[in-house]
């Protein structure tokens, strides 16, 4: 029998853990599962970890650490990755949007063959910003990567122990797990869901977090926006010469002087904000040269229960 390990990061979830729980209790009986259940608190303000205390006393296959702030979503659940001991690994999240009901069905393609089975997110039960800000991201995320990016996927997987196994060697300071796991290949295949309402609580990605991920996906996995600065560049370099050309064809053929403050101001303001844009792509790339080159550990756990 396999040894299941479900990986689930942790996030101010102190009041649906007890139904996330019986979740799993649930489908782990009716599967006879041979579980760990390691569940990774990362930096609660609440009082998940002491909760992850409680349900451990009746849940003994819960393998529960506290990191010692909130490192963020990413860097969790690379810690789980880096704990588990499985044969078959999951991830899923804290808030039962992805149902634990659906593993049974993805440790069945590990079964036929596969290494990794993802869930592809078929409808989403949240605000129609969201839906859209979402769907915008992955296809320019698929357009401008260097791999074969799905569409419409989370972390939600399961996977082989190989597979993880590689994907842990990849010690990127600002990991895109999603974005890794495309990366080291392997037999992969996408299973169809429909994603459930958030059961409580609020969602630990703010705006600003949502950010980070998506420029942690796009710069990680393209180099398509230093390929833009070339083009960008190469562009304002035959504008201004055209340009340069036409004013001087004019000055000695007719004699005319082209007034000059006004377009001098907005080739200016043109040029200048490029640069800028310029600078900030390149300051990305060199920010996250900078943070591979610290070799700071992803998270530090400061309590375990195990």
């Amino acid at each position: 029998m396999h040894l299941i390990s479900i990986i689930i990061p942790v996030y101010n979830s102190s009041q649906i853990m007890p139904i996330l729980l019986e979740a799993i209790e649930k489908e782990r009986t009716l599967h006879s599962w041979n579980l760990e259940l390691i569940m990774v608190d990362d930096g609660s303000s609440d009082n998940s970890f002491d909760m992850m205390k409680q349900l451990h006393t009746s849940y003994p296959y819960i393998r529960g650490f506290r990191l010692s702030r909130n490192f963020g979503h990413q860097a969790a659940v690379r810690t789980g990755l880096s704990l588990c001991q499985g044969d078959y690994i999951a991830i899923i999240d804290d808030d039962l949007q992805d149902p634990p009901s659906l593993l049974s069905g993805f440790f069945k393609y590990l079964d036929e063959g596969f290494d990794v089975a993802y869930g592809v997110r078929r409808k989403r039960k949240e605000s129609w910003f969201k839906v859209y800000a979402y769907n915008a991201f992955y296809r320019i995320l698929k357009i401008l990567s260097d791999i074969d990016m799905p569409l419409d996927t989370g972390d939600f997987c399961v996977m082989k122990k190989e597979v993880v196994k590689q994907m842990l060697q990849l010690s990127e300071q600002n990991p895109f797990l999603r974005g890794i796991r495309a990366w080291v290949g392997f037999k992969q295949t996408g299973v169809e869901y429909e994603r459930s309402e958030r059961l409580a609580g609020e969602s630990g990605y703010s705006i600003k977090k949502l950010f980070k991920i998506a420029f942690d996906g796009i710069f990680s996995f393209s180099r398509v926006p230093l390929r833009i600065i070339t083009i960008i560049g190469t562009l304002g370099l035959i504008i201004t010469v055209s340009y340069t050309s036409y004013i001087l064809i004019k000055y000695f053929s007719i004699g005319v002087v082209q007034p000059g403050f006004v377009t001098l101001i907005i080739m200016i303001m043109f040029f200048g904000s490029l640069n800028l844009a310029c600078v900030g792509i390149l300051g990305e790339y060199i920010s996250r040269i900078y943070s591979e080159t610290q070799r700071r550990p992803h998270a530090i756990i400061a309590e375990c229960i195990d």
